[in-house]
């Protein structure tokens, strides 16, 4: 590429395989200035002059990184031997404690943040991020009842092994459940970039925010999304698509610090494509609900929900109009 003058513009010639003479030029001054007064138009989505917000490359690596911490020999390209496995826990612990401060010092230098200990970054980002790294034990014991939920409750699972290397759940829960230890402590944003690394790459979209008991399995999982504000008791089975939702975010930030998304209590399985919805909406313990529910009140504890006159026809493709033969209803 080479700078060239076109039309009295600075331009930029693209050369052509030989590399002798541009093949194109474009009016590079020009759309500079289209760009900038882009920028000056539309604010709202620039970050110019301010300090460096955290990076999401570097938080998706820690994340990383903090699986492999999680499960030891599950998520490395090597194999770990129990003789080496103190030291290279404290290595990769090292590692990761420097690099995540340092993404929690940004975060916290960017943002506003209530609590007075977290007004002078470097020191609470320091002190912060040691919170955190104590909570790995106790993450751990909360998983392994995942695990051991989903491996129960799902006959086509041969080995807790196999959870662990296939299910998305596993994924999207783990880093649910270490960026929640984060969020409880008011980082801003780093939760944040975990959980949607985590929603992208398994198509479970849960909020760092949400509140998750004991023994979670998510089945398939594909399309589930948990809000904000939501709280799962223990022993809860859900199945994909699944939403557990606001009512409605018409009111926007005046929303912010309520509660919006449901209750489900202790030993409720909710089946696929079910929406249940507000932060009043309480699912009693041992319930079902069945596929395609719409919920926006609450149910008793021991309750059964399935969506009545349902009715289903299957005709022969012979039919002159099989469309007309079907009595779909909901």
């Amino acid at each position: 590429m080479r700078l060239g003058r076109f039309c009295g513009v600075m331009s930029v010639g693209h050369q052509d395989w030989k590399g002798d003479t541009p093949a194109v030029n474009f009016p590079i001054t020009e759309l500079t200035d289209a760009i900038l007064s882009s920028f000056s138009r539309h604010g709202g989505i620039n970050r110019l002059d301010g300090a460096n917000l955290p990076s999401k490359g570097a938080v998706v690596d820690i994340t990383h990184d903090l699986l492999r911490l999680i499960f030891p020999g599950f998520f490395d390209d090597k194999v770990i031997h129990s003789e080496e496995l103190r030291a290279e826990t404290a290595l990769l612990l090292d590692a990761i404690a420097g690099r995540l401060e340092d993404e929690v010092y940004k975060s916290l230098r960017c943002f506003d943040c209530p609590d007075p200990r977290l007004r002078d970054p470097r020191p609470a980002a320091h002190e912060l991020t040691t919170e955190f790294l104590r909570q790995i034990p106790r993450v751990r014991e909360s998983l392994q009842t995942d695990v051991e939920a989903a491996f129960r409750g799902d006959p086509a699972a041969r080995t807790r092994e196999e959870i662990i290397v296939a299910y998305p759940f596993v994924e999207a829960v783990a880093v649910q459940r270490l960026a929640h230890e984060l969020h409880e402590r008011g980082v801003p944003l780093v939760p944040r970039i975990m959980t949607e690394w985590a929603h992208s790459k398994t198509g479970i979209d849960i909020h760092p925010g949400a509140r998750i008991g004991s023994h979670l399995f998510i089945d398939h999982g594909t399309g589930v999304v948990i809000g904000e504000t939501c709280v799962i008791g223990n022993h809860v089975k859900i199945f994909h698509g699944v939403t557990l939702g606001a009512t409605s975010t018409s009111g926007g930030q005046a929303l912010r610090g309520k509660k919006r998304h449901p209750t489900i209590e202790d030993r409720v399985t909710i089946y696929s494509g079910a929406v249940i919805l507000g932060g009043e909406t309480v699912i009693g313990e041992n319930s079902t609900i069945g596929g395609n529910v719409f919920l926006l009140h609450s149910v008793p504890p021991n309750s059964v929900v399935l969506m009545e006159d349902n009715k289903l026809r299957i005709t022969s493709k012979k039919d002159k109009n099989p469309l007309d033969s079907l009595d779909f209803q909901i």
